[in-house]
This record gives structure tokens, C-alpha cells and sequence, in this order.
């Protein structure tokens, strides 16, 4: 599978199972770019069942699935990505390691010579976070949006803009180059995931 432009949704594994499991499957009948699991998994839980149960609900509607930072999981379920909060001094001996395709994405701040390494070593993706404060980012600094714009000459992947991001804020954003948000609590915190979900669509999608 492929990583697409548009919404690409963050799943919190320490959220309630049955509530979690539930709104991912409401929200991959709405278009997503991908779904990553966030490596925020409760002390001693054994992740593996629980991205099972994930990566089969979003694979049925043909949504890769990808995984943050514990890219070893990839060699133990058909996972199809690993996302880096930071880039391994390794990644070469990584891909070795995995040693079949996989979606590969960073998170950028405000550091251009991680955008361009994300570049030379033929990374698919690349999120900057965070571009507004944010409850569930709030180790990351503020992006500036003259970052994002230098970085859309060097990077030749797509662009995900992440952190905070409200649907208040998508009129904003609008004069950047990107290809997506990433979302996590403007979304499977929201009272009704889908509805909200469709307000960031439509918005997105909005040419005005």
C-alpha cells in the first residue's frame, strides 16, 4: 500500500480498546491517507493483539497501517510503515533489518538539514509538528510556516502538517505547500469522530 495525500489519522493505543477499535472502524469508511500507531502504548501491554485488531479493520478498506517509531514490529505483523519521531543514526542498517518495502516517514521541526536528510535517504513522507500548541505534541516546538515553505524545495515527498490543528485553523494553513494534516484528538477525542472528521474534509477540499 501506498501513503496518500489528505487526512492521516494518529491512533492513541492507551485509549479504552473497545472505544478505540470502534471509531476507527466509523472513520476508514471516510477517506484517510494512512492510520500510525502511536507508540504511547500502557506500561506492560503487549501490542501486538491490539494492532492486529487495528491493521485488519483499516487493511479491509485498504488504509496502510503504520507504526511509530518501534519499527522491530514490523518484522513480527504485516505492518506497512514505520514512522520516526526522530531519524536513527542506524536507518540504513534499519531498512537492512526490515528488509522488505515499507512506508517510511519523520517529523520535522524547524530544522531544514533533517528535512534534507529525510530527502537523501528516499523517505516517503515528512511531518512537521507542531504548527499550533498542542495537549498530545507538546514536546514538539512551534514549526514556523516559512520552515514548511523552504522545505517543499527540497523535499520531493509528501508533507503532513501536524499539532493543534483545528478545523479553525485550515484557512490559515492554506498558502503552505502540504499534501495532509495528521490528527489524533481533533479527531477520536471529538464527541462524534466522523462528523468532525468531515468538517476537516470539507475544509481541506474547500478551493476558496
Amino acid at each position: 500500500m501506498e501513503i496518500k495525500k489528505g487526512i492521516y489519522l494518529i491512533a492513541d493505543p492507551s485509549m479504552e480498546e473497545t472505544s478505540l477499535l470502534e471509531k476507527i472502524h466509523r472513520l476508514v469508511r471516510e477517506p484517510l491517507s494512512a492510520v500510525q500507531i502511536w507508540d504511547h502504548f500502557i506500561k506492560g501491554q503487549d501490542p501486538l493483539p491490539l494492532i492486529e485488531k487495528i491493521r485488519t479493520i483499516c487493511h479491509a478498506a485498504k488504509i496502510p497501517v503504520i507504526i511509530n517509531n518501534q519499527w522491530r514490529l514490523l518484522g513480527e505483523c504485516p505492518l506497512d510503515g514505520v514512522h520516526f519521531d526522530h531519524l536513527p543514526a542506524d536507518y540504513s542498517a534499519i531498512k537492512q533489518r526490515i528488509n522488505r518495502c515499507f512506508i517510511s516517514g519523520l517529523t520535522c521541526n524547524n530544522d531544514l538539514l533533517a528535512v534534507q536528510r529525510a530527502q537523501d535517504l528516499s523517505f516517503d513522507y515528512i511531518s512537521f509538528c507542531s504548527l499550533f500548541p498542542s495537549s498530545t505534541e507538546n514536546s514538539c516546538e512551534l514549526v514556523k510556516f516559512a520552515t514548511v515553505q523552504k522545505a517543499s524545495a527540497l523535499f520531493k515527498g509528501l508533507i503532513f502538517l501536524a499539532g493543534g490543528i483545528k478545523p479553525c485553523h485550515l484557512e490559515t494553513l492554506k498558502p503552505l505547500p502540504f499534501d495532509g494534516i495528521a490528527i489524533l484528538s481533533g479527531i477520536l477525542q471529538a464527541n462524534d469522530p466522523v462528523t468532525s472528521i468531515q468538517q476537516y474534509h470539507t475544509l481541506l477540499n474547500d478551493p476558496t
